[in-house]
């Protein structure tokens, strides 16, 4: 897939109720070059797919869409074989929408557990543009080129692999916000808010515990538009993050299932509140 072929992608991603991130497009291709698959038939492009390596031993499955004229032909399924011969030997995981998770059972793929995306007015309760540290000890501010390496390495316990060449471009994208949580010398947590198609989506959305995770999600809703639409994909293995965005009087679009084939990473999944992508993980 060339990078003028991800834009195509991303409209039928659109197209398809995934609303896409204004600005994934470049994040997402700078992970991983050789990662974005198209399927083309008579010089036309019918179907992609995208597996991208994070490193020597993960991939992330994603974009699985075929134009509706052409399913139910075989062209999807080449496309998967394509892809997947491509990271043979890696343990690979997807979010898969859940009437599609026969199928990537029989690649080997097995359920860990589900994800659910909540959507809401403005969720803060009290924006604020920084929480100082005062009587908490941690303090909430905005990231900058030098927490890269620091945050970074909070990321590794939430994802199974590193993945600083995602990061870096997502953490820099025009018009997101980011903040960092501090605890001290050490991060405590961070979350990033980015314009999509419709409203405003948050991803990730890591930290220690389920006040720290509060705090990073009033501080986002204080970058956002009042009244904005915002939209959060929330693991439901972590009942906090569940409860806490519910609290917020956000309620349920869909789900997926987060899937694994070659076994399921050792993840801290309590400090996963906000899922960063169901495209890329």
């Amino acid at each position: 897939m060339t990078r003028a072929e991800l834009d195509r992608v991303i409209e039928w991603a659109a197209r398809e109720g995934w609303n896409p991130g204004r600005h994934d497009a470049e994040a997402f291709y700078a992970t991983d070059l050789s990662g974005f698959y198209v399927g083309v038939l008579d010089g036309v492009v019918i179907a992609s797919l995208s597996a991208v390596k994070y490193g020597p031993g993960y991939a992330f499955v994603g974009y699985y869409i075929v134009e509706p004229e052409h399913r139910g032909k075989g062209y999807g399924l080449r496309l998967w074989e394509h892809a997947h011969a491509d990271i043979e030997g890696r343990r690979a995981g997807l979010d898969g929408v859940l009437a599609q998770t026969a199928n990537y059972e029989r690649s080997g793929y097995v359920t860990a557990y589900r994800n659910q995306r909540y959507a809401g007015a403005n969720p803060s309760r009290n924006p604020l543009p920084d929480f100082g540290a005062g009587a908490t000890g941690w303090e909430v501010a905005s990231f900058a080129s030098g927490d890269l390496d620091a945050v970074v390495e909070y990321d590794t316990a939430m994802f199974p692999a590193p993945r600083r060449a995602f990061l870096e471009p997502w953490l820099m994208q025009p018009e997101a916000h980011v903040l960092v949580l501090r605890d001290g010398e050490s991060v405590a947590g961070y979350g990033v808010v980015r314009p999509a198609r419709d409203g405003w989506r948050i991803g990730p959305l890591f930290a220690d515990d389920v006040s720290k995770a509060e705090a990073l999600l009033d501080a986002l809703a204080g970058r956002m538009p009042a009244g904005a639409s915002v939209f959060i994909d929330v693991p439901q293995a972590n009942a906090e993050a569940i409860a806490m965005v519910r609290g917020r009087g956000m309620t349920p679009m869909f789900e997926t299932a987060r899937m694994y084939r070659g076994g399921a990473p050792s993840i801290d999944i309590g400090r996963v509140f906000g899922v960063t992508s169901l495209e890329l993980g």
